[in-house]
């Protein structure tokens, strides 16, 4: 995947169509100095804009090879387009991320795009954790290095809670203390 060339209409297509978005994922994380490579991009959107995403990903030459209520997948046959995941935000948790988003900028400030804040992706890495334990000491590594880069700056409530969502205090404790 060309990230520069999808990343650039993607944000055209979203920002023509007011998608309410957030980058999330392998590529959210390098936006937060958190870099480790990555072979899609993901994006936190809002439901309300799911019918708006998919005429923009068919413009684009997209093809949608999966969909349920939460998650949605798009494919290009040419691979320097590769591959587009959407998480589906309806939820007061996940809307609250959206609000939270922040704009950086990335590719040496040619551009800007809105990535979710630290503490957000942490509780998306203490979900996905949960939901497939195999993703385990990947998304522990990613945790530890937001928290070693932002460490002063995270907001330490809004990390317990997540933890505490997801059952996992003991974490948080050692991740504080450390």
């Amino acid at each position: 995947m060309d990230f520069k060339i999808v990343t650039k209409k993607i944000l055209d297509a979203f920002r023509a169509a007011e998608v309410r978005y957030s980058l999330i994922g392998g590529f959210a994380l390098g936006v937060w100095e958190a870099g480790r490579s990555t072979v899609d991009m993901d994006f936190l959107v809002h439901r309300d804009d799911l019918d708006k995403i998919g005429k923009i990903m068919a413009g684009l030459g997209y093809e949608c090879k999966y969909k349920t209520e939460n998650v949605s997948q798009y494919v290009s046959s040419l691979k320097i387009f590769g591959e587009i995941d959407f998480i589906h935000a309806f939820r007061k948790a996940s809307l609250e991320m959206l609000g939270r988003a922040k704009e950086k900028e990335i590719f040496n400030g040619e551009m800007k795009i809105r990535v979710l804040c630290p503490e957000d992706l942490i509780g998306l890495k203490l979900q996905a954790m949960r939901n497939n334990p195999s993703r385990e000491q990947t998304d522990r590594a990613d945790i530890e290095a937001l928290v070693s880069l932002h460490r002063e700056k995270l907001d330490w409530e809004l990390l317990e809670e997540y933890f505490k969502l997801f059952e996992m205090e003991d974490s948080f404790k050692k991740l504080r203390n450390k």
